[in-house]
């Protein structure tokens, strides 16, 4: 079974081909800090190939949901310090995944400052979940050149906090509508500056990050992720081909260590000129370790890898519910199902407690 075979990633030899996929769990501290349940989270799940964080906010400003952690003061560096020795102790490899949510958030629990974007458009035909309940999607900030440029800024300080607290790289979250993948789109992004109007700029944001990430943590050390046919959080392109193309050309030139792909997730039947398969239209083009995600599990992740564009497959949920996935796969073992009501916030129920094989 190709998912259980060792994987080359940068520098590192993997275990096997399964990755912990990215997933907002809301455990951490009104300050942004995680604690020992977070640790303990993240080292039951040490099987993994390698494990991606969930999206750490690299910046007061680029806070957008309650209780999600940072990486951007001692006091949230020290706690990471504590996830990341356990995970190395357990011999797990672990990336963090840097955030920056721009409009996908709300003022009530921003300080009551309105969230920033490229353009002053909101979310529409959504809520957002804040600390009162659901609320709708206020008009964004619009982002100054300065601002842009400050924010590139902030993610390798970041990155640079998150070698220093021993993670083995960083993943730059420009997926699912996100500040990055607001730039990307045609809908989001109005701009008529550097950073908006052809293909060319509304990719320059992504890619001034990426150089700002490879200059912080290292060749070999940095990753993406991207989701050029998802529409969640308001994310248009009339033309994902053609946005998404050259960036991954551009992406090609830096010495990164994975290219990670979302399918959609969505039923896609009003988007006749998207493309059914990302991980074949765009992971072809890329000439770095791609990693697949999005819905798949254990035979249509094997699949992907026979098709050998991708190489990792990255599991959500399935990781969620069952911390020894890589062994439930081998054996062929009945998988727990996640529990939706415990997916964000709460304590160790439908956190950590849920169950090995041997228990």
């Amino acid at each position: 079974m190709k998912l259980l075979e060792k994987v080359k990633l940068g520098a590192q030899t993997l275990e096997n081909a399964l990755a912990m996929a990215p997933m907002t769990r809301s455990r951490a501290d009104s300050e942004g800090v995680v604690s020992d349940i977070t640790t303990l989270y993240y080292t039951q799940r040490t099987s993994a190939g390698f494990l991606i964080t969930e999206g750490i906010n690299i910046s007061e400003q680029a806070l957008g949901s309650p209780l999600t952690p940072g990486l951007y003061n001692q006091e949230q560096i020290d706690a990471w310090k504590k996830v990341t020795k356990s995970v190395h102790d357990q011999g797990g490899v672990i990336y963090a995944q840097l955030w920056h949510t721009g409009r996908v958030g709300h003022s009530v629990d921003r300080k009551g400052k309105l969230p920033v974007a490229p353009s002053a458009i909101g979310i529409t035909g959504q809520q957002h979940f804040t600390s009162q309940g659901l609320k709708d999607y206020e008009t964004p900030q619009e982002l100054t050149t300065h601002e842009i440029k400050q924010i590139v800024k902030d993610y390798g300080q970041a990155a640079s906090n998150a070698i220093e607290t021993g993670f083995d790289g960083v993943e730059l979250h420009a997926a699912f509508g996100y500040l990055p993948n607001q730039f990307l789109s045609e809908s989001a992004n109005l701009r008529t500056d550097e950073y908006g109007g052809s293909i060319e700029n509304r990719n320059r944001f992504v890619l001034e990050v990426m150089q700002e990430l490879v200059e912080a943590a290292g060749s070999d050390k940095v990753g993406i992720k991207l989701s050029p046919t998802v529409y969640y959080n308001s994310i248009i392109n009339s033309d994902p081909v053609a946005q998404f193309s050259p960036l991954i050309e551009a992406l090609n030139e830096l010495p990164l260590a994975y290219i990670h792909l979302m399918n959609s997730v969505f039923p896609l039947d009003s988007f006749p000129n998207y493309p059914k398969n990302t991980i074949e239209t765009f992971g072809r083009i890329s000439k770095h370790l791609v990693i697949a995600n999005g819905g798949l599990n254990k035979e249509s992740g094997e699949a992907e890898l026979e098709k050998g564009i991708a190489k990792i497959i990255s599991y959500g949920s399935l990781f969620l519910a069952n911390p020894d996935l890589p062994e439930r796969f081998e054996l062929d073992a009945e998988l727990n199902q996640p529990d939706q009501s415990t997916m964000y916030g709460g304590g160790a129920h439908g956190y950590t407690d849920y169950p090995f094989l041997n228990d």
